[in-house]
């Protein structure tokens, strides 16, 4: 099986709050969102990648089959949540998702599942051509992507020297990810045009 991985890790300081804690107008926890869609779409088991407000995030996730990881180095940026996540993970692949994808859904998730599997496997989710997220890292990749993965770069340089199979998504959703008020709005542009693993 892959393990679902969720990164929820940081402070969100253009959102004003850590995204772990954000919740839709209508109530909907984006964070049991994101976990509901990585297991809906075939992960097992799914680890969420906590930091900034651990405790306070930790309640949201009750009644979810999830396992939680904390990063305690969170403030280094998203390399430090992506080098937690791995470090903890089992089986041959990861599926890593965020936190604030929110059309990003089980589709999307089972799709780039479908793609490939064991521990050699390394694609990812594209939009209208566009790399995104999610990213399935196979075991044989996670060494390389920990040594690379520092400040908010994620597994970007790693991808970027690598063979990657991009899965076309984009008819499923955007991709784009929500990292202001306003982009929840519809306000402003979304920052989710650039790939940040």
């Amino acid at each position: 099986m892959t393990t679902g991985l969720l990164l929820a890790a940081g402070a969100g300081r253009r959102m004003g709050t850590p995204k772990a804690l954000v919740h839709d107008d209508d109530g909907t926890s984006w964070l049991r969102r994101s976990v509901g869609a990585l297991a809906e779409g075939g992960c097992r088991p799914v680890q969420v990648v906590l930091g900034a407000a651990a405790d306070e995030a930790r309640p949201l996730l009750e009644g979810l089959d999830v396992q939680v990881v904390l990063a305690d180095d969170w403030a280094e940026g998203m390399g430090a949540s992506l080098r937690a996540g791995l470090a903890a993970a089992s089986g041959d692949a990861v599926l890593v998702s965020l936190v604030d994808l929110p059309d990003v859904t089980a589709v999307v998730v089972a799709r780039v599942l479908g793609s490939g599997s064991g521990p050699g496997v390394l694609a990812r989710a594209a939009y209208d051509g566009r790399p995104g997220h999610p990213v399935l890292i196979g075991r044989d990749h996670w060494a390389a992507v920990t040594a690379t993965a520092v400040g908010d770069a994620g597994a970007r340089d790693h991808l970027a020297a690598a063979d990657v199979t991009l899965v076309e998504c984009g008819d499923l959703a955007t991709g784009h990810d929500v990292d202001s008020r306003g982009d929840v709005r519809g306000d402003t542009p979304t920052s989710g045009q650039r790939p940040r693993t």
